[in-house]
């Protein structure tokens, strides 16, 4: 059963070669590739576990649905259940003393508690982990639900242990940065802002900021998986989530069950390159999104709808939109939100009313978009802590203003916004050094996935990933988005062959858009 199942997946992909990326990625000081692993005898996949948590759950399943802006399809009914995870607040610094993190488990009403574990760990720009497990148990197949509990564990900086410390401010300052304003004394007067953010929150976490890093959550998920009482955890990672699985693979590989790496970065990049290849992936999926707007009669961007976005990002350099409430809506907080936007394609049709919006004069679809990251309780400090304390190189004003200039050209729509938030890291500690610990040749095989227009990547960085890794398998989507997984058949077809019937893809497979 399992090979016809690969069989009919197979017929709605194609096999293309590994070596052609439909993103391009730009950049002077791209870092040599992490060599090609050794070739070793690659261990099978592990049958899932049951699972024997010590974490005391309750139930929250009200509390937790009413939340998704999305209803559950009419095929299944949930149970989500609610614990806690404590975890040192620094792994590397012990007299940091202790955090709690959000962990849930969803999964069907009435299901086994020891039903089988599926750690899902999402990107620190999307929504905690803990709601996109429930949003993820209202997408996939019913028969993924029938084999496992999904887990979902929040990141550091969201979710329970939500960071929110930036004076508001400065942190508006940061949002509204005018693409344009690049002159020296505009951007010393961005660096006093950034440095503002620095203090406050390092004053706030008492010296514990560099504790928001994807190599602590890589710690995190082996902490999970001894609570969750299984040798052997499986897990899903989308963005830096796929970052933090992938790491925690090569520092525990025999802890790795059936493991999928959805859109991780290139994993040895550092700034600028990081950035201008995220610069890259921004323009192709806002390309991706103006034809899947522009090929709907009711499309309410017109016929070209990156030339009225431009529009209307000129036309709030010169004037912001204000709401009623006081609320500005400025062409930085519209890049920001067309941003989170473009990551989820299912509301691309709202995104694409809310910029007509917007373009007509009324700022609150757009702003209401922006509320998660910037609002109270919003996601923008946590994604901030973490952007910076994961890469190593910080530059300079003038360094900046270069960059700016150059990204101006080739990304119209964000390169100068890109390189501003670059600024937003120059007065931050410097991150701590994560070297590649190994290639997790223990690990049985683990899928990598990739995606052509991923506003947070490019598909070459998720490539590099795979071929750093022993026993990786890599293949590609041509749609766009943040994660593939289940936006498409194929997609979804390989993946649940894995999980499901332990079937692994060929290397190099392509998947349609």
């Amino acid at each position: 059963m399992a090979l016809l199942g690969l069989v009919a997946v197979l017929a709605a992909c194609t096999v293309g070669p590994s070596q052609r990326p439909p993103v391009a990625v730009r950049g002077e000081n791209v870092p040599v590739a992490p060599g090609s692993p050794t070739p070793t005898d690659v261990p099978e996949l592990p049958d899932p576990e049951p699972q024997e948590a010590s974490i005391p759950f309750f139930e929250c399943t009200e509390d937790t649905l009413v939340t998704l802006v999305d209803p559950l399809p009419a095929d299944r009914q949930l149970q989500v259940d609610c614990g806690e995870l404590t975890v040192p607040a620094d792994p590397d610094q012990p007299s940091l003393g202790a955090v709690t993190l959000g962990v849930v488990r969803v999964g069907e009403a009435g299901a086994p508690a020891d039903r089988p574990p599926l750690l899902v760990l999402g990107d620190s720009t999307r929504e905690p982990s803990t709601r996109h497990a429930a949003i993820l148990a209202g997408q996939v197949d019913p028969a993924l639900l029938r084999h496992y509990t999904l887990v979902g564990l929040d990141r550091r900086g969201a979710g329970e242990d939500i960071l929110h410390c930036a004076p508001e401010d400065a942190r508006s300052a940061l949002v509204d940065a005018d693409a344009a304003s690049t002159s020296e004394a505009d951007l010393a007067a961005l660096l006093e802002r950034a440095r503002a953010v620095v203090q406050e929150c390092n004053l706030t976490l008492d010296g514990g900021l560099a504790s928001y890093r994807t190599a602590a959550t890589a710690a995190d998920v082996e902490l999970l998986r001894a609570a969750l009482g299984v040798q052997r955890l499986s897990a899903i990672g989308v963005g830096d989530g796929a970052a933090a699985l992938a790491m925690w693979a090569r520092s525990a590989p025999r802890s790795v069950g059936r493991l999928i790496l959805d859109g991780p970065p290139h994993p040895t990049q550092d700034e600028p390159d990081l950035t201008d290849s995220r610069a890259a992936a921004a323009e192709a999926a806002l390309g991706a999104f103006g034809v899947s707007c522009s090929a709907r009669p009711d499309c309410p961007l017109g016929a070209d709808p990156r030339a009225t976005i431009a529009g209307l990002l000129a036309q709030l350099q010169r004037r912001p939109l204000l709401a009623t409430d006081g609320s500005r809506l400025t062409a930085g907080a519209t890049v920001t939100a067309l941003l989170a936007g473009l990551g989820e394609p299912r509301h691309w049709p709202a995104l694409a009313a809310a910029l007509a919006a917007a373009n007509a004069g009324d700022p609150v679809p757009m702003l209401t978009i922006l509320a998660p990251l910037t609002g109270p309780r919003g996601l923008f400090d946590g994604m901030l802590a973490t952007s910076c304390n994961d890469t190593q190189r910080r530059l300079a004003p003038g360094e900046i203003g270069e960059v700016a200039q150059r990204w101006t050209v080739a990304y119209p729509t964000f390169g100068s916004t890109f390189a501003l938030r670059l600024l937003a890291c120059a007065p931050w500690p410097t991150g701590r050094a994560e070297p590649l610990a190994g290639q997790a040749e223990a690990a049985p095989p683990i899928l990598v996935i990739g995606t052509a227009a991923d506003p947070r990547g490019a598909l070459d960085g998720s490539r590099r990933t795979a071929d750093s890794l022993a026993t990786a398998r890599f293949v590609s989507w041509q749609g766009a988005g943040t994660g593939a997984y289940p936006r498409t058949p194929c997609i979804s077809g390989l993946v649940d062959a894995m999980l499901l019937d332990g079937v692994v893809p060929d290397s190099g497979t392509l998947c349609p858009p």
